[in-house]
């Protein structure tokens, strides 16, 4: 029953200095509104406001989708009444990532009688809990689900494998080597498996990758159309990937349309996978392609394997040379306007002749890029990065003007060195570097907080800026929102299962031309979302930063690394400027040596007021307790905070277990990580971070055409 009093009160909320009142405003305009407010909050607080809310949040266009995903805040109370008041209206669900709730909230999923589409990806989930889940939704066509160390098939009822064996569209995650439901699911057209299965357990084991061979009874691939694989590190990841590409082997099914297996590091070819390829070059006719680099070097498969309108294409660090794409994927610029995304991160020969005694820094071949961009000029998303592409003198063909071209490209990944104007002499450095910067110890101090940076230097740096390639570039892109400026040989101090003790190699000489004036080209692209700057060696003040500051006011997540000198983080007043501009911040990753996390910088991130995920990886860093303590009581969307830095073990559980005690209460999805980054026992701290925040932003990698665009939900 509803309070008449109340209901004036809304109404009255909704009216402006104008007299305008929102409740006047047609349906189909107040639908659109509340579509941008969550679920939960529509069920259990808008609705309560007035009549007309109450039939408006319940309406199919905002309950047939139900999206928790990164909706912190829910807890398991929520998430109950919610189920209680809207269970039945809703058709697909996403709970990927929602760690924090206990295993049997997951119970109350049973009321979604109609479910179409589940994600429960990061979710606690027991076999008998997914059994019992399963035999209720009779209509479930799509399901991701983790795959946990004591997983058992066995549990799982009749009722629940009859629904399983009309899943069309799976995703597996898994931590155990196990197929899985796979087995079950004898109508799969969409397989994706992520393989996170450590060598050794807990207690030191090492784990084995063989598998029983009666469960591997999937004679039932044959409806397959995509089947994607990605494997973290590790050798038992290779040996479980191996039996499910087994079954593939024998027969290949007919209407197989996108084939990705992403494999880091060596992935040797065994006889299964070469009778898989083989077979799939007579048989199939792909859209999506990405192969472990040791299947495509030095083999010719590409010259057997058909394409179809192909819309997915990664040769990820293999050693393709610019002959053999033009030849072989492009079919010496055959229209490809179909292809949305490329991914050519790490291949260090894809832009040059074939010759064979060409060095990696060598100058690339303008006429190959040509024919790419000019094939494929529907590009939305593409990654060229961790490789050098140098351009040579010769006017109008340099590789920012020849991307200029690619007027759809919504994402892209450079390295570094690839936007500097002309080739500089490799022998010495060049006039900016030898007299500006000065080496570790020697130069004048710069006093945290206090500009080193004036306006009539941002002008400056604006006009340097607008006379560049790299800002014609940017210029030709208004719409880009996802932007990488990476080293070529930048690694990160952040490891992934081994010990945080390895170096980046020297920046590359071109990269020592690219500065301030460049970083502040960037604040041109007005959409921007998503930036990574990492190993830009001649960053002096990071004035720069502040125009993408101040002009970029959609960016959600920045990743920054090894800005200038290694020795003293110079950028640190320009960053502090910055962040006060940065109203949508949501994710801030800085990766900085010597990098002191002080009073100053948590000052200045408080203005940040959306952020809710901060990593800080700082060999030799510091950071001083009070100001994190005051930072996490100022903002209050922050759930995730990683900081790896050279305090001693004794702080950063104090310091840890305060933030946890002081605000876990009020945050249910807390997750607090403060710990040594050259501590012995870093890998198994890092096992217990939930994959979400582990992939997305603790692990430093490239993201722009990781995986074909739309893989999942």
């Amino acid at each position: 029953m509803f309070d008449p009093g109340q209901e004036m009160l809304s109404a009255g909320i909704g009216e402006d200095s104008n007299g305008i009142n929102l409740m006047e405003f047609s349906d189909e305009i107040l639908l659109h509104i509340l579509s941008y407010v969550p679920c939960t909050d529509l069920v259990l607080n808008v609705r309560r406001t007035c009549r007309k809310l109450a039939t408006l949040c319940l309406d199919k266009s905002l309950t047939h989708t139900v999206l928790l995903h990164k909706e912190y805040q829910v807890n398991k109370d929520k998430v109950k009444q919610l189920m209680r008041g809207i269970g039945k209206e809703i058709h697909q669900l996403n709970m990927a990532g929602c760690y924090w709730l206990p295993s049997h909230t997951i119970d109350h999923v049973i009321r979604c009688k109609n479910l179409v589409k589940l994600n429960l990806s990061g979710c606690h989930l027991t076999s008998l809990r997914l059994s019992k889940m399963l035999s209720a939704l009779q209509h479930l066509r799509s399901l991701a689900i983790d795959v946990n160390p004591g997983f058992d098939a066995g549990q799982l009822s009749s009722e629940c494998k009859a629904t399983l064996s009309r899943v069309l569209e799976l995703k597996q995650t898994l931590y155990t080597p196990s197929y899985g439901v796979v087995p079950c699911c004898t109508s799969l057209e969409k397989l994706l498996l992520y393989f996170e299965i450590l060598d050794r357990s807990r207690e030191g084991l090492i784990l084995s990758g063989q598998l029983m061979v009666g469960e591997s009874n999937v004679p039932h691939y044959q409806n397959l159309r995509v089947f994607y694989a990605r494997l973290a590190p590790g050798y038992v990841n290779q040996e479980v990937v191996r039996l499910y590409l087994a079954v593939l082997s024998d027969r290949t099914p007919e209407n197989l349309h996108a084939f990705l297996i992403s494999a880091p590091g060596s992935f040797a070819e065994s006889g299964t996978t070469k009778n898989l390829l083989d077979s799939m070059a007579r048989n199939v006719c792909l859209d999506a392609l990405q192969l472990p680099k040791s299947w495509i070097n030095g083999s010719g498969l590409l010259q057997h394997l058909k394409f179809n309108n192909p819309f997915y294409f990664s040769f990820s660090r293999c050693t393709l040379s610019g002959g053999h794409l033009i030849l072989q994927v492009i079919n010496g610029g055959k229209d490809l306007k179909s292809l949305t995304s490329l991914n050519l991160s790490g291949c260090i020969r894809c832009l040059s002749s074939d010759s064979l005694f060409r060095k990696a820094e060598d100058d690339i071949d303008s006429s190959i890029l040509e024919s790419l961009v000019v094939s494929c000029c529907n590009l939305r998303h593409l990654n060229l990065s961790a490789a050098h592409h140098h351009s040579s003198e010769s006017l109008g063909k340099h590789l920012c003007q020849l991307l200029a071209r690619l007027k759809h490209l919504l994402a892209l990944a450079l390295p570094v060195c690839s936007i500097t104007d002309v080739p500089t002499n490799t022998d010495k450095p060049p006039v900016q570097s030898m007299t500006n910067v000065v080496p570790p110890g020697l130069g004048k101090k710069i006093r945290i907080g206090v500009p080193t940076y004036t306006k009539n230097f941002l002008e400056q740096s604006n006009q340097k800026s607008q006379s560049s390639v790299f800002w014609t570039l940017l210029e030709n892109l208004p719409f880009l929102k996802n932007l990488e400026l990476i080293g070529s040989n930048f690694s990160s101090a952040m490891p992934r299962n081994e010990p945080a003790i390895r170096n980046s190699l020297p920046p590359c000489s071109r990269a020592r031309s690219v500065g301030d004036s460049e970083v502040a080209a960037i604040g041109q692209l007005t959409f921007l979302q998503n930036l990574t700057l990492a190993q830009l060696p001649s960053i002096l003040t990071g004035s720069g930063l502040v125009s993408i500051g101040l002009q970029c006011q959609h960016l959600r997540s920045l990743s920054l690394a090894n800005l200038g000198m290694m020795g003293k983080v110079g950028y640190m007043s320009a960053l502090m400027d910055m962040l006060k501009h940065c109203k949508c911040l949501r994710d801030l990753r800085l990766e900085q040596p010597y990098f002191n996390a002080n009073t100053q910088f948590f000052q200045a991130l408080s203005h940040c007021s959306a952020l809710q995920r901060l990593c800080i990886i700082s060999r030799s860093g510091t950071l001083q307790f009070d100001a994190v303590m005051s930072f996490m009581a100022n903002c209050l969307e922050v759930v995730m905070c990683h900081m790896f830095m050279g305090e001693s073990l004794t702080i950063c559980k104090n310091l840890q277990q305060t933030i946890l005690q002081s605000f876990q209460a009020d945050r249910p999805a807390l997750n607090v990580i403060i710990f040594p980054l050259l501590h012995e026992d870093l890998t198994e701290v890092i096992r217990d971070v939930p994959m979400m925040h582990l992939d997305e932003i603790t692990l430093f990698k490239s993201r722009v055409a990781e995986e074909p665009p739309n893989l999942w939900w």
